[in-house]
């Protein structure tokens, strides 16, 4: 039996618990090193920004792909 290979289907709502539970851990880790961090914002403001850009970019490409499908 592989465990990686079983297919589950998951609501959005049924996804709010690890959501909660990562988010959590990101402001813990965030208020615990925010110090650390303090000298690093430029870098990871722009990282962000990026990345951002570059994902509604993929994401409108994507969108713009599938409306062209007859259906």
């Amino acid at each position: 039996m592989n465990f990686f290979k079983i297919k589950t289907s998951w609501s959005n709502a049924e996804f709010i618990l690890i959501k909660l539970c990562m988010a959590s851990a990101y402001i813990l880790v965030g208020s615990y090193f925010h110090d650390f961090f303090a000298e690093y914002y430029s870098i990871l403001i722009g990282i962000f920004i990026i990345t951002a850009i570059w994902f509604v970019y993929q994401w409108l490409k994507k969108m713009k792909t599938h409306s062209d499908l007859p259906y």
